[in-house]
């Protein structure tokens, strides 16, 4: 195609799997004077703001606040929990599950890393083998990304609680839940997770800046065991605080929690169940869709089998690397932008597809459309009836 008109003018479409779309509620909650942080409005909001997040969180127990992305809550929860020396267990299906492991690593800790590749989720008897093989119970935690963002794996975390009682073993069982939380189910509670790591820029719809770190009584228990805890990192003034700046270790993100206010009450508007079920809905048309146009036998759905794909983000591969030339062509000339391939070797073949938060069915059936119109302009060989398949799933709702 020579010289196309360009049709990505008006409100751009970011499909990246986070940060992910920002409500309009939620922004301009934002817009708005700093207020004041020592007495006032912004103190009284704390308790339900904390009440709310554990709700989201589907946990009784406690949550610590951070000014931080998600890489800054891995280091808050490995901080309160593994001093220099300790092993931690990290089973990796993915780029993120190295990167908690290397930060483990950078805080002293010693890491058994188990890689299972970028395509496939945990093999449950490996992991099994390695906790047998500690009989001294060494292991002080298993570090479990229950979805990690750059494969679109979605590992099974209740299956790991049951296999360390199984064995009895007290490792601390700790997720990331970063990608996940409010887009796929998550109890921390029923499921038996320890600690729990999030952030606020994918389904809890908030511009980046503010992590968050729930634990309950074994990892606190396993806290006050610790030789030392950085003043700034600790979580136990953050989440049992006796004046408003210790929530923060200082300053408060003023205009972060007044839009994650906002977003906490379209949330619970909305409610959890029916979250989850929205995103379940969106991603079998986003799937059905890319199982269509791999039929031309150029696209492949990194993940094979649907149990074991995240229904927040979908990670793809085109034939002779034209991942990234499909991404030009859907942000220049129709204003989509589609997050590229992480942690992937062929990553110019790769690109992923965020379909979390703030989202519907007219916006993921327009980006179905738009990525059709993309590989139609580039001759990429595909399926037919691809966003028809998509329509028919979310018209039958199955």
């Amino acid at each position: 195609m020579k010289n196309p008109i360009s049709l990505a003018q008006g409100r751009e479409y970011l499909a990246i799997p986070g940060p992910s779309v920002m409500p309009d509620v939620v922004l301009q909650a934002m817009h708005r004077a700093s207020p004041n942080i020592y007495e006032g409005e912004l103190i009284d909001m704390m308790p339900d703001l904390t009440r709310d997040l554990c709700g989201v969180a589907r946990t009784d127990h406690q949550v610590a606040i951070y000014i931080a992305n998600g890489h800054g809550t891995w280091e808050a929860a490995l901080s309160n929990v593994i001093a220099p020396g300790d092993i931690v267990l990290a089973p990796a299906s993915g780029l993120f599950a190295h990167g908690w492991a290397e930060m483990a690593a950078g805080i002293g800790a010693q890491v058994k890393l188990i890689d299972f590749g970028t395509s496939s989720p945990w093999d449950f008897d490996q992991i099994a083998e390695t906790l047998r093989e500690d009989s001294a119970h060494d292991i002080k935690a298993v570090l479990a990304v229950h979805v990690d963002t750059s494969s679109s794996i979605r590992n099974d975390i209740p299956a790991l609680r049951d296999l360390l009682d199984e064995l009895d073993h007290p490792a601390l069982l700790m997720a990331d839940c970063i990608a996940s939380l409010c887009c796929d189910r998550f109890e921390m509670d029923a499921w038996g997770v320890d600690v729990m790591v999030t952030a606020c820029q994918k389904g809890l719809m908030t511009p980046a800046g503010v992590g968050f770190v729930f634990f309950n009584d074994k990892a606190q228990a396993r806290r006050a065991q610790m030789p030392r805890v950085s003043k700034y990192w600790d979580w136990q003034p953050r989440s049992n605080p006796d004046q408003f700046y210790q929530f923060f270790n200082g300053t408060a993100p003023t205009q972060h929690l007044y839009g994650l206010r906002a977003a906490l009450d379209l949330i619970h508007g909305e409610g959890i169940e029916h979250i989850w079920a929205r995103h379940r809905q969106l991603a079998k048309a986003v799937w059905v869709a890319c199982e269509r146009w791999s039929e031309g036998g150029a696209l492949q759905i990194n993940v094979d089998e649907p149990t074991h794909r995240s229904h927040a983000v979908t990670a793809l591969r085109l034939t002779e690397g034209r991942g990234t030339a499909l991404r030009n062509y859907c942000k220049d000339q129709l204003g989509l932008t589609l997050g590229i391939g992480l942690g992937m070797e062929d990553k110019e073949s790769c690109f992923r597809l965020g379909h979390m938060g703030h989202v519907n069915g007219q916006m993921i059936l327009a980006m179905l459309a738009s990525i059709e119109t993309g590989m139609a302009a580039l001759d990429i060989p595909r399926g037919s009836g691809a966003v028809e398949a998509a329509a028919l799933v979310l018209a039958k709702q199955s």
